[in-house]
């Protein structure tokens, strides 16, 4: 399918059903970056040539045409197959986009309802054992953005609190650094896992020192405990040697 300028070439966002917010924030993203969205939030109408049509008449009418069957054919191949057979029969962009917000958006309590539950699950997040303070960050940062997706607001402030009342203690020493030199009221997220991702990666390097530091010293005892061994071997097998002349003797 062609769709205009280079950016075509990047593949079109599918929607097969699940998380219509992100698919339609994308979906329309890509719709104005072709200037083909225009097509589909307004179904304008085509008027009719004049009489007698003038080349930039025809080119216009031609243009307009196009737009609306480029908006229609990417909305198309964007479908699932299952999506595609529920809008293959309708006639417009226009049409198409608004069924699939109508069916899979939802109305106004439904969107309450998927808010309160992710501003639940949200609350009840906390820092995993084996997670990084990055990954533990990027759950809440996808959470948030669900909530803005629909509509409502859960602004960074609130993930910057939550980090700090959930984070471990052995980032008690980053946290009271802060605490001392800067507005905790006033700190922004990115400062805040600059902060702990710092301390996170001394931790790890004097961890892999440690380990390292530790190698040598376990082959010297090795190497130690195994000359002790030789040694007695040795003794014993003279004892047992002197042992046995005696015997003889």
């Amino acid at each position: 399918m062609e769709c205009e300028s280079n950016f075509s070439l990047i593949a079109l966002p599918t929607f097969d059903g699940d998380n219509y917010p992100v698919w339609a924030v994308r979906m329309e993203t890509y719709l104005e970056a072709v200037d083909l969205w225009k097509a589909v939030e307004d179904d304008y109408d085509i008027p009719p040539l004049p009489v007698n049509p003038t080349i930039a008449q025809i080119k216009a009418q031609k243009e307009k045409k196009a737009r609306k069957a480029k908006a229609k054919a990417c909305l198309f191949v964007a479908a699932s197959p299952t999506i595609f057979t529920r809008i293959m029969s309708l006639k417009s962009a226009k049409e198409i986009w608004d069924y699939l917000k109508t069916e899979y958006e939802g109305d106004e309590k439904i969107r309450e309802m998927q808010v309160l539950n992710l501003v639940r699950d949200f609350e009840l997040q906390k820092l995993k054992e084996t997670e990084t303070v990055k990954e533990y960050s990027d759950r809440l940062v996808s959470i948030a953005n669900k909530v803005r997706l629909l509509g409502s607001s859960l602004v960074d402030s609130r993930i910057v609190q939550k980090i700090l009342v959930t984070i471990p203690e052995r980032f008690e020493a980053t946290i009271t650094t802060l605490e001392n030199t800067k507005d905790m009221s006033k700190i922004t997220l990115a400062e805040l896992l600059s902060a702990l991702q710092a301390q996170e990666k001394r931790h790890v390097m004097r961890q892999e020192g440690a380990i390292e530091g530790a190698l040598p010293v376990k082959h010297q005892d090795d190497g130690k405990n195994r000359r002790p061994k030789n040694k007695k071997f040795h003794v014993a097998s003279g004892e047992n040697s002197t042992f046995g002349n005696k015997n003889k003797a």
